[in-house]
């Protein structure tokens, strides 16, 4: 295993993403030792069971020896943690975290920033549907985009700070780019966070509908009402953040995707196959590029397991 990046990090937050965290550098290096800390005294023992780290049972004891502390908590609590870590931390730390809104989580560790630690939010562009110590898994990043927003100083320390979280990262199996976090922000509201309002809605509407059973939606549920299901599956605290901290990019994208679901229902109505060909033609172009970028498999079944056989037996 190569010489780790860190002597030690700290996770704050032991879900999903910083469960990842904790065994991928189990499994890849990037940092000597491990700490965790997460404030639901469940999580923490469920974390400490599963060999993720050294659990501390405040903070501060968390953050206190960690040359890096990655916040792995939703985008509305960044700024209350961050607050509550920064005094804790030894100078020349680097404080970052894991949100998927980057404007919002740079002001909030702005906010607690005191001119010891470095300040550099990230995002990794990874994820499942499922939450909690016990969802995470070391090859989560590998490959995966990380995005860095880092701040505007120009100092050898700072620069020499980011080098080294984009080396941390890297040693997980990430690629990893800056980019400024408004950037960062637009291209999201479109990539993940439109299509989880979209999953989110059409699952709640299928439901609703007087005409559909529900017994009915699950029994004959089509491979891409499955894909909306999985998606709208997510930790309902994380997007409800996501949506109240991104909501001008959010609105911005949905406000042109309605126009052109708009145009869509036009041409359905009206029986333009033309125009209907010419979008559903377009899509498919996108779908194999990014295939062809790496981003999915164009395996059968788009990549998905097949069921499993029937028991015999039964």
């Amino acid at each position: 295993m190569p010489e780790p990046v860190f002597s030690s990090i700290a996770i704050v937050g032991a879900g999903l993403i910083g469960a990842s965290i904790a065994r991928a550098v189990g499994e890849y290096g990037g940092a000597g030792a491990v700490s965790l800390y997460d404030a639901s005294d469940d999580v923490r023992r469920r974390a400490g069971e599963l060999g993720l780290g050294e659990v501390a049972e405040t903070l501060d004891a968390a953050v206190a020896e960690a040359d890096c502390v990655i916040l792995c908590v939703p985008v509305g609590a960044l700024s209350a943690v961050a607050a509550a870590a920064v005094p804790h931390m030894k100078a020349g730390a680097i404080l970052t975290d894991v949100g998927s809104v980057k404007g919002e989580a740079a002001a909030a560790l702005e906010a607690a920033g005191d001119g010891r630690v470095h300040i550099i939010p990230g995002h990794p562009i990874a994820g499942t549907e499922q939450s909690g110590p016990e969802a995470g898994f070391a090859t989560l990043f590998r490959e995966a985009w990380h995005i860095l927003t880092p701040g505007n100083d120009t100092s050898d320390d700072y620069v020499a700070a980011v080098d080294a979280l984009t080396r941390f990262w890297q040693a997980l199996g990430a690629r990893v780019e800056t980019m400024d976090p408004a950037r960062h922000d637009r291209v999201l509201a479109i990539t993940s966070h439109l299509p989880h309002l979209i999953a989110f809605n059409i699952v709640s509407t299928a439901f609703d509908m007087e005409t559909v059973e529900q017994g009915e939606v699950v029994k004959y549920s089509a491979g891409g009402f499955r894909d909306f299901t999985r998606i709208a599956a997510s930790d309902p605290v994380m997007w409800r953040d996501v949506f109240l901290n991104n909501k001008e990019a959010v609105l911005e994208c949905l406000g042109r995707f309605s126009e052109d679901l708009a145009a869509l229902q036009r041409a359905i109505r009206w029986g333009d196959g033309d125009m209907l060909m010419r979008e559903f033609s377009r899509a498919r172009t996108i779908r194999k590029a990014i295939i062809d970028a790496g981003q999915d498999s164009g395996a059968v079944n788009f990549g998905r397991n097949p069921l499993p056989e029937p028991d015999s037996d039964t």
